[in-house]
């Protein structure tokens, strides 16, 4: 049984069960048709994934890995905030005339900053001090930058990775765990997503680096399910979890910027039936 779904279940249920209701409060996000888009939520969701044990894909219903991962490279490697260059139509609501989502994403991976070694961006300095100062408490990025957010056509919500390496004991090659903040979560339409996208990210870092994958924790201040989500995911969290699939990543590529989605792969990986037509809230 899948680790991953179990820990969406439990998460889910203390939702469901001990959450606040967002009910009468003035919200932004709207349904298509005007209605308010209210949430049942928890604060301070933490969920811990040892990428060693498992891939965190949920079996409950299917994770399309692929376009999970040309959408993180899209951001991480590609550096890019315009939409023509994504495979997919996620962003579209977002999007200008031009295809921009504004300074947002992609765009902050690829500023430029100063450091002592020379002029780097977010992506090139986490791999650098993975290469040259593993075990910094300092390898981080940060989406969330403030004198940017008024040419942002939407805020990040998954904004900040901290890295950190160990050496685990009787072991030559260090490990790679990773802590992911989020600072706001539709559960039902982006959790796995999510994970499932920085699952992979922790995982190339590791091989360009010479590393394992280790764990991946996941740090939401804002967990919610949506109103008119609520049946579905009651739907969803009564299914029977499978198990969990092998993941293979092209072990060929040393190069993070080499990486295709392509370059991944799930054997094993038989989900659940899809919940179509979920509806968005914007």
């Amino acid at each position: 049984m899948s680790q991953a779904d179990i820990t969406f279940i439990e998460m889910c249920r203390d939702i469901l069960e001990n959450g606040t209701s967002t009910q009468g409060e003035k919200v932004r996000p709207k349904w298509a048709d005007g209605t308010p888009a209210y949430t049942v939520k928890k604060f301070g969701v933490v969920n811990r994934y040892d990428l060693r044990r498992e891939f965190p894909i949920l079996t409950l219903r299917r994770t399309a890995i692929k376009s999970a991962t040309d959408e993180m490279l899209w951001i991480w490697q590609r550096k890019s905030n315009n939409i023509r260059d994504l495979n997919s139509h996620i962003w579209d609501e977002w999007a200008d005339e031009d295809g921009s989502i504004g300074k947002a994403y992609g765009y902050q991976m690829g500023v430029k900053h100063q450091y002592k070694e020379g002029w780097m961006d977010q992506v090139d300095r986490v791999i650098y001090d993975l290469k040259n100062n593993p075990f910094s408490r300092r390898i981080m990025t940060n989406l969330y930058v403030h004198q940017d957010l008024h040419a942002m056509n939407l805020y990040p919500c998954a904004y900040s990775m901290t890295f950190n390496v160990t050496q685990r004991a009787g072991e030559d090659r260090l490990t790679l765990n990773a802590i992911l903040n989020q600072r706001s979560q539709d559960v039902l339409t982006a959790n796995n997503w999510n994970v499932v996208q920085y699952a992979v990210l922790v995982h190339m870092l590791a091989q360009v680096c010479d590393m394992q994958a280790g764990e991946l924790v996941h740090v939401i201040a804002d967990a919610h399910i949506y109103d008119r989500h609520v049946p579905l995911v009651r739907e969803l969290i009564g299914r029977q979890p499978g198990p969990a699939p092998r993941f293979w990543l092209n072990p060929e590529v040393k190069d993070f910027y080499r990486f295709t989605r392509d370059d991944v792969h799930l054997e094993g990986y038989v989900p659940g039936e899809q919940i179509r037509d979920i509806p968005v809230a914007i």
